[in-house]
Formats: structure tokens, C-alpha cells, sequence
């Protein structure tokens, strides 16, 4: 799964799930967007808050709403929880399990 920033059709920067169906990765993908602007996108949209260049805090909750949804695999529930049990391993996720540290990646060059 990806949580995306890119510019939107409005020229502002707006944050999406896709891939919601792979649930063995998750990351934050940057477009062509300053860390001002993805830092501001993902906060208005909810879905969590960037800690730095590398580093980005999702909420657990709001992702999941976004990406359930459009879910079509009839284990993706499942899936979903043991990619939660597996970043909770990893001490990816935060002690009341609302937060997931994921790594966060440049797309604007691919």
C-alpha cells in the first residue's frame, strides 16, 4: 500500500491510497511536491503527519477507512491486521497502536 502526495488537478498537493491491495509494503511516495507541501496534504487529508525528509507518522484508522473501501480481496481484513501485528514487531507502530512510522520515498524522478 502507498500513501501518495501529488498535485492535484487544482495545482495543490493532495495525499491518496492506492495499491491497497498490497499489504506487504506500506510508504509514503512524494511527487514533485516540497516537504512543506506533502507535509501540508497529509495533514489535511487526515491521514497522518510528517516527521521529516525520511520519516512519516500515518494514522492507523484514518488509512485503514481509506483503503478498506476499495478492498476487493475477501482476506484483506486479514491481511490488514497482520500487516499491523507485523510493524507492532517491529516497533513501527506506536504504544496505542493509532500511529505507523513509515519510510517515506521520492516518486518525482520515476
Amino acid at each position: 500500500m502507498i500513501v501518495e502526495i501529488v498535485t492535484g488537478a487544482d495545482e495543490r498537493p493532495e495525499a491518496r491510497v492506492v495499491d491497497v491491495e498490497d499489504l506487504g509494503s506500506l510508504h509514503l511516495a512524494l511527487g514533485v511536491v516540497t516537504d512543506e507541501e506533502a507535509a501540508e496534504a497529509l495533514e489535511r487529508s487526515g491521514l497522518g503527519r510528517l516527521q521529516d525528509a525520511e520519516t512519516a507518522f500515518l494514522d492507523v484508522a484514518a488509512l485503514r477507512a481509506a483503503a478498506e473501501p476499495r478492498a476487493t480481496a475477501g482476506d484483506w481484513t486479514t491481511r490488514w491486521d497482520e500487516m499491523i501485528a507485523g510493524a507492532r514487531a517491529q516497533g513501527w507502530l506506536s504504544d496505542d497502536g493509532a500511529k505507523l512510522q513509515v519510510h517515506v520515498e521520492s516518486a518525482a524522478g520515476a
